[in-house]
């Protein structure tokens, strides 16, 4: 079960749109969703939220560090709290995932993600949760950072947002532990394509 989500991000206005900032808007949507505003909390370097869940308390997160220095705000706040990794769950961007998707992961590499290479420096572990919030790729390696530090189209905004949304109804799930059922409802979340129209009934008289 998760007691700890953590959303990523760089602070200050100039950042808040950014590519970059995607975790952010999830844990802030979070807020919304549980009615909880986070604060500025300088022992765990970043705005907090402490709310009680099903009798369990949750905590929300966003590191107030710059992106490369993440895991300073949750290693403070998961080892004075008794957090374990696998009760951790991270909200990034996700430059391998189009816009509009989300996908839920446990433990692996930090893939060059400067905020996930930090939370497993101090962790000691890569073994936590990652809600992977897709920004797409510039197609191009030497563009990523002046692709995540940039503003998504407005098409791409909404289409992160809609992704937001739809994860969000994920977390009672993810509060209960119910992991494979979380991973369905996140991974699952794109709307079904159209099915082609029905071949009249002459030529599809077999099927009927």
């Amino acid at each position: 079960m998760i007691k700890l989500f953590v959303g990523l991000g760089n602070p200050g206005p100039e950042y808040e749109a950014t590519r970059h900032n995607a975790g952010f808007w999830w844990t802030e949507a979070l807020a919304h969703e549980l009615k909880v505003s986070p604060a500025l909390d300088k022992n765990y370097h970043g705005r907090v939220a402490r709310t009680t869940l099903a009798g369990q308390t949750v905590w929300l997160l966003e590191p107030l560090t710059f992106m490369n220095v993440s895991g300073k705000s949750v290693a403070a706040l998961a080892r004075f709290f008794k957090i374990a990794p696998e009760e951790i769950l991270v909200a990034h961007d996700e430059l391998d995932i189009v816009p509009g998707q989300a996908k839920l992961k446990f433990g692996g590499s930090h893939a060059g993600h400067n905020g996930l290479r930090d939370i497993h420096a101090q962790l000691g572990t890569g073994d936590y949760w990652r809600l992977r919030i897709g920004v797409g790729h510039p197609g191009v390696k030497a563009e990523v950072i002046n692709w995540v530090l940039k503003k998504p189209s407005p098409e791409h905004r909404v289409a992160i947002e809609d992704s937001i949304a739809r994860s969000l109804k994920a977390v009672p799930a993810l509060l209960a532990g119910e992991m494979e059922k979380a991973t369905m409802l996140i991974h699952t979340s794109t709307p079904p394509r159209p099915k082609p129209p029905r071949k009249p009934e002459s030529e599809n008289a077999d099927n009927d």
